[in-house]
C-alpha cells in the first residue's frame, strides 16, 4: 500500500483547538487535506492560515446528548462526501479526575469516560457508516502508554486509554472493507495536559515528581513535533498494520 496523499484526504479531528489536536490539524492542512475540527472552542489561528480548507464545529464532547444529536444529522456525511480518503482522528481527551477513588468527583468521572471513550466510539461508528462506499478510510485513536501501564491516581485516565486500545484491536478483527484503524501512544508530550499533571499534588498522583523532572530537563517533545509525527504515521503505508502502536517505534521511510 502506497503512502496516502494528504490532498486526497478529508479529515475529522476532535480536540483541534490546542495541543496535539491542533498540531495534527495543522499538519494535515499544510499537506493539502481538508479538515473538520470539532471542539468546544474554535481555533482562530488555524482559521487565519487555512480559511478555505478548514471547517469548525463547536461541540462539547462531554455532552453525550449534544454529540448524539450532531451525529444524527448529516454534517459528517456532507463533509466526507466526495473525499477519496476520509480520515478520523479521535484526539480529544481529558486527564481529570486524578486521585484515588475516594477523591474522584462523580461528575468528572462521567465527563472523562464520555470524552475519552464514548465520543471516540460514537465518532468511529458514525464515520464508518458515512464512508461505507470508500475503498480507503482510516481511524486514528490518540491513546497513551497509560493504556497498558497502570499508575496510582490515574484509574480513570489509564482505563479510558486502555478502552481505546482494545476498541482498535477488536475493530481491526472485523476486517471492515477499506477500513484501517490504530490506537497510537504518542509518548509524553509538552502540552497543557502535562501542565495540569504537574500542578496536581503528590497524594493525587504519586508519579508527579517524575513528570516535573522531565519538564525541567526539557526532555519532552513539543506538541508540534509529536503532531507532525502522528500525521506522518497516519498517512504512511504501515498505518493499521498494528492495531495498537507506540509512535516512538515509527521510522518514516
Amino acid at each position: 500500500m502506497a503512502m496516502l496523499e494528504a490532498n486526497r484526504a478529508a479529515a475529522i479531528v476532535t480536540g483541534h483547538s490546542r495541543g496535539i489536536g491542533e498540531a495534527i490539524a495543522a499538519g494535515l492542512l499544510a499537506r493539502g487535506a481538508r479538515v473538520l475540527g470539532i471542539s468546544r472552542h474554535e481555533n482562530a489561528g488555524l482559521v487565519g492560515q487555512y480559511t478555505a480548507r478548514l471547517q469548525q464545529v463547536q461541540l462539547d464532547l462531554g455532552d453525550p446528548a449534544a454529540l448524539g444529536r450532531w451525529l444524527a444529522g448529516d454534517a459528517l456525511a456532507r463533509f466526507v462526501e466526495g473525499a477519496e480518503a476520509p480520515l478520523l482522528v479521535n484526539n480529544a481527551g481529558v486527564i481529570q479526575p486524578m486521585g484515588p477513588l475516594d477523591k474522584q468527583d462523580v461528575e468528572a468521572v462521567s465527563r472523562a469516560v464520555t470524552v475519552n471513550v464514548a465520543a471516540a466510539f460514537m465518532f468511529s461508528a458514525a464515520f464508518t457508516r458515512a464512508t461505507a462506499s470508500r475503498s480507503e478510510r482510516r481511524i486514528l485513536h490518540v491513546s497513551s502508554g497509560a493504556g497498558h501501564k497502570p499508575y496510582a491516581g490515574w484509574s480513570i485516565y489509564c482505563s479510558t486509554k486502555a478502552a481505546l486500545d482494545h476498541h482498535a484491536r477488536c475493530a481491526s478483527l472485523d476486517r471492515t472493507p477499506g477500513l484501517l484503524i490504530a490506537s497510537v501512544a504518542p509518548g509524553v508530550v509538552d502540552t497543557e495536559m502535562q501542565a495540569e499533571i504537574r500542578a496536581t499534588s503528590d497524594d493525587r498522583f504519586p508519579d508527579r515528581p517524575r513528570f516535573v523532572t522531565m519538564h525541567q530537563e526539557r526532555a519532552l517533545p513539543t506538541a508540534e513535533q509529536t503532531g507532525g509525527r502522528l500525521v506522518e504515521y497516519l498517512l504512511s503505508d504501515v498505518f493499521g498494520a498494528d492495531a495498537v502502536f507506540d509512535l516512538r517505534d515509527f521510522l518514516p521511510r
